[in-house]
């Protein structure tokens, strides 16, 4: 089962590690080739024996509460993104000689003959609404797509069902492309290297090196950051195809080969004739919503992949005038007495937070929740001449807390003990209590969300709900 396409699965030994989203439909995929299916999951509550009685009655073998010991006469693994390299199972898969891919591998092994050519997406920050962008563009030139890989469609379902398509925008975590080492994307790009995940790639070397792995065998573009020199530093150490080049993208006006701005336009000089010379205009910057300066960057990000796809300028104009941006990403809830209340709850991490406290010039700071190991050191020197005052709620608010008095000692700190429900009406009240006309009131935390609200969504939902009640 080295490289290349697997043309018969009959009767091959397959363990699926892991239920969940990927694994389910990795184990039904694999079934319906003839492959012997095992599923291994650690866990074993409720949701799991639901999954498990889902597949057992299509014949697929299922152990529950056992995901380290690798099943007798196993011939390969296809495993969830989320369980970590130096889990027992892959250890033991590496001792007895057996591959172990991702849901994103096996997705990439299944396609069908002459079958659609993936534009990938990956970064830290910015890879959904990049990615949606991406397929608004190219739909706007005509293309058959969809936006696929860690959103919408699941990329097994894009690869094996029936709907044809001619090219598909792919946004790909690190986890996925660290099991994914035959993917080879006709272009991609790494939007920016801020740490996260540590805890599950053990370095922030490794962290990059993963992340890097999405330029390899690109034939067109390898497209980077030009403010993020590490990005530009991965397509350096790619291995690509004789050709390809580097393409980056700029909010500054672009040199030959990038993408940028100049006086309120996107331009391409990377993809026109004479790019020493000359420069392509392809959309303005009040095309992109919201024109906040990271979400700047995600457009011309995806108006360098569509480009590398042969689009013309016009699509990337109406592609970015026709996309609306996801709920709780820079979304505006209401102005309340001359001050705008914004709802950025998906910024789950500091390099979010940073990119989103930017976009503003005076800003009371709703920020907190569980921190996953992050320090706050860098945001808070960064941001501090912006900040009118903060309110901390969650789990490791005190971490912001003492980087706010070492950064922004002058900043006016609200610290809101309590964890529940009414506490982020409360954070909202106090929020209003500093805020001043003119002012911005961001929700960016900075945090995950899971210590006070089922996920980033439902923090951002009552964030609105509150401040609607101001409103009233």
């Amino acid at each position: 089962m080295g490289s290349g396409q697997v043309t018969d699965w009959q009767g091959k030994h397959v363990t699926v590690a892991g239920l969940g989203v990927s694994g389910v439909p990795a184990a039904k995929a694999l079934h319906g080739l003839g492959a012997k299916v095992t599923v291994v999951n650690d866990g074993d509550d409720a949701r799991a024996r639901e999954q498990a009685a889902e597949l057992e009655a299509l014949g697929v073998t299922v152990r529950l509460g056992d995901g380290a010991t690798l099943p007798d006469g196993t011939e390969l693994i296809v495993t969830a993104p989320g369980w970590k390299p130096d889990k027992p199972l892959f250890a033991a898969a590496d001792a007895a000689g057996v591959p172990v891919w991702g849901d994103v591998e096996l997705a990439w092994r299944l396609r069908k003959p002459g079958a659609a050519d993936w534009l990938a997406v990956t970064g830290t920050n910015g890879k959904t609404t990049t990615v949606q962008m991406l397929a608004s563009i190219l739909e706007a030139a005509g293309l058959r797509t969809a936006a696929v890989g860690n959103i919408g469609v699941s990329l097994l379902d894009a690869v094996l069902g029936d709907e044809e398509y001619d090219v598909l925008a792919v946004e790909l975590s690190s986890y996925q492309l660290h099991w994914a080492p035959s993917l080879r994307a006709h272009s991609a790009a790494v939007l920016n290297l801020a740490p996260d995940h540590l805890d599950w790639h053990g370095s922030m070397e490794a962290y990059a090196r993963d992340k890097g792995r999405v330029y390899e065998g690109n034939r067109i573009a390898c497209v980077y950051n030009v403010a993020d020199k590490a990005t530009e530093d991965l397509v350096r150490e790619a291995d690509v195809e004789e050709g390809c080049r580097a393409v980056g993208f700029t909010l500054g006006a672009p040199g030959p080969s990038q993408l940028g701005v100049v006086e309120g336009l996107l331009v391409d000089r990377a993809f026109v004739e004479n790019r020493h010379r000359n420069a392509q205009e392809l959309a303005e910057v009040s095309d992109v919503k919201p024109a906040a300066p990271h979400n700047i960057a995600n457009a011309l990000a995806a108006a360098a992949l569509a480009r590398a796809y042969g689009v013309p300028a016009s699509a990337v104009r109406d592609g970015l005038r026709n996309f609306t941006p996801d709920a709780h990403r820079i979304a505006h809830v209401a102005d309340v007495d001359g001050v705008a209340w914004v709802d950025d709850s998906k910024a789950t991490n500091t390099h979010a937070a940073q990119a989103s406290l930017a976009a503003y010039d005076s800003v009371v700071w709703i920020a907190g929740g569980l921190a996953k190991g992050a320090t706050f050191d860098e945001l808070v020197a960064a941001s501090a001449k912006r900040l009118r005052g903060a309110v901390l709620i969650g789990r490791d608010r005190a971490l912001i807390r003492e980087a706010l008095a070492r950064h922004a000692p002058e900043v006016p700190v609200v610290d809101l003990e309590r964890t529940d429900t009414g506490a982020m009406l409360q954070a909202v009240q106090e929020a209003r209590r500093l805020a001043r006309p003119g002012d911005t009131v961001l929700l960016a935390p900075a945090c995950a969300s899971m210590d006070m609200f089922a996920n980033y969504n439902k923090r951002g939902d009552a964030f609105a709900q509150a401040v609607r009640e101001l409103g009233a």
